[in-house]
């Protein structure tokens, strides 16, 4: 089966495509070792023993007579869940605009415990991030903001009490000549003629210089021009290689949408998402979420490719434990993040 596989737009082209657990495993074959089956023991190359009968994710060295797994160092390591659900899984998730919730996906496949399909796509999240991914901006303008998420506070005085600071960068980029044709109902509401370009986004500590800078760094390139509200925080970013430009909002909305549109223009999809989708996340599980929300917003213009990248992607990604997605104290650290953060 070639990896370069059409795109199923609908339950019965993907049905057609991974008709049972044997046709996902050949796909998975494929994405690992696209020139051919690697021995992880000994790097012999060549044809592997296969046993149908007994997995069709176990192929055998014929050198060293060592086994390997499909799901070896991927998502999927040492699941008991069969692979045509993981690919239920990746499809839906890459096919369905909103995104899914873990009660919706129970109920979709018919999985007997919410916490097999939760751990199913709590695992696809963690493998959207790719450990590799280039940081932003570089030719196109970069606006970076933060925003609290999370439910009202009561009774507890003013300020955040229960919120999670996130912390925000897009691309600002200029629609071309020949993208006035472009299908409106594939594109986002411009803004002046811009329109959002790749997101970042990422919980942060606090509003310190430390926290704020630090994401930049990890998140744009050096040498772009950076828009930031004059939050102390951003006051140093020209010394870090930056061209930054402060704007002071003084809560004036007609500068906040003539100056940083698209930023909040993103937290404010975000929280709709988290709210209608989700109907709100923990602060533990909340980078899990955003990196899903970042995977489909810098795939919305091609939806096609999301499927196998994400696949791709997942295939690439070390396992994550029952401890790390579960341990209430700290949750792990995730591919591109600089430091976890705690509740």
């Amino acid at each position: 089966m070639p990896t370069t596989l059409p795109f199923p737009s609908s339950l019965p082209d993907f049905m057609r495509l991974f008709p049972d657990d044997a046709a996902c495993a050949a796909h998975l074959e494929k994405v690992r070792w696209p020139d051919g089956f690697a021995c992880q023991y000994c790097s012999w190359h060549g044809e592997p023993c296969r046993f149908p009968k007994r997995s069709s994710v176990v192929l055998r060295c014929r050198s060293c007579k060592r086994d390997t797994s499909l799901t070896a160092n991927t998502v999927m390591q040492r699941t008991h869940t069969p692979l045509s659900i993981w690919f239920w899984a990746a499809y839906l998730v890459s096919s369905q605009t909103p995104g899914m919730s873990a009660v919706q996906f129970q109920r979709q496949l018919g999985l007997k415990r919410y916490e097999t399909a939760f751990q199913i796509l709590h695992k696809l999240r963690v493998a959207m991030v790719r450990p590799d991914r280039d940081r932003i901006g570089g030719g196109f303008p970069v606006e970076v903001d933060e925003t609290w998420v999370g439910g009202p506070t009561r009774g507890e005085g003013r300020g955040q009490h229960h919120k999670t600071l996130v912390v925000g960068a897009i691309e600002e980029r200029k629609r071309k000549e020949n993208e006035g044709k472009r299908d409106p109902r594939k594109a986002l509401p411009r803004r002046g003629g811009l329109y959002a370009g790749r997101l970042r986004l990422q919980i942060a500590p606090d509003r310190s210089a430390e926290s704020l800078e630090g994401f930049v760094l990890d998140s744009v390139q050096p040498g772009t021009h950076i828009t930031t509200d004059d939050w102390s925080g951003y006051d140093h970013l020209a010394e870090k290689g930056y061209r930054h430009t402060q704007v002071a909002q003084r809560g004036d909305p007609d500068i906040t949408e003539k100056h940083l549109p698209l930023i909040h223009l993103v937290f404010g999809n975000l929280k709709a998402w988290l709210n209608g989708v989700h109907h709100g996340v923990s602060p533990k599980h909340l980078q899990a979420y955003l990196n899903e929300f970042t995977f489909r917003f810098n795939r919305r213009f091609y939806p096609f490719n999301a499927f196998r990248s994400l696949l791709g992607i997942g295939a690439a990604t070390e396992p994550t434990t029952y401890d790390e997605l579960y341990n209430a104290g700290r949750r792990p650290k995730l591919p591109g993040e600089s430091n976890p953060v705690g509740n």
